[in-house]
């Protein structure tokens, strides 16, 4: 599998996240999101309903009655009602399950000490399952450049 670290420290979450999913969906693929929190799926949920007023990013959260239906899925959990490929792990939050995706996307922020180390602690872990990793550093144009 492969698993791929999005290291934010120009742009947050809100920013970046719309654009990778963008690339997700044009690849004909779903995605789930896990969140640690409410709090955090909601503002994931806001920032996918306003991020770009010509763009429109097809989604629901787990307080959904059609889960099945969305491309993307937000969620606290473990769940993969919709099928998804890929796996956007978000703001620190921990998956277990991993059975069933191709790709994982860990998106940290690098401003914050104790997410970077937990970070780290999961590339080691990743690592040592044999996971294929790469890292992902933000441009300063919001883009990201691949890293050794």
């Amino acid at each position: 599998m492969e698993i791929s670290f999005y290291h934010l420290t120009l742009q947050p979450l809100n920013v970046a996240l719309p654009k990778l999913l963008l690339k997700v969906i044009g690849a004909n693929m779903k995605a789930v999101i896990k969140v640690p929190s409410d709090v955090q799926m909601d503002d994931v949920d806001q920032a996918l309903w306003t991020f770009d007023k010509e763009s429109f990013l097809p989604h629901d959260t787990e307080k959904s009655k059609f889960k099945e239906d969305q491309p993307i899925y937000i969620t606290t959990g473990e769940d993969n009602p919709n099928s998804a490929e890929v796996l956007v792990i978000t703001d620190g939050a921990a998956a277990s399950l991993l059975d069933g995706y191709t790709r994982v996307l860990e998106m940290f922020d690098g401003n914050n000490p104790t997410i970077v180390e937990q970070a780290r602690e999961r590339w080691t872990t990743y690592k040592e399952a044999g996971h294929d990793l790469t890292y992902w550093q933000q441009t300063e144009t919001g883009g990201w450049n691949k890293k050794g």
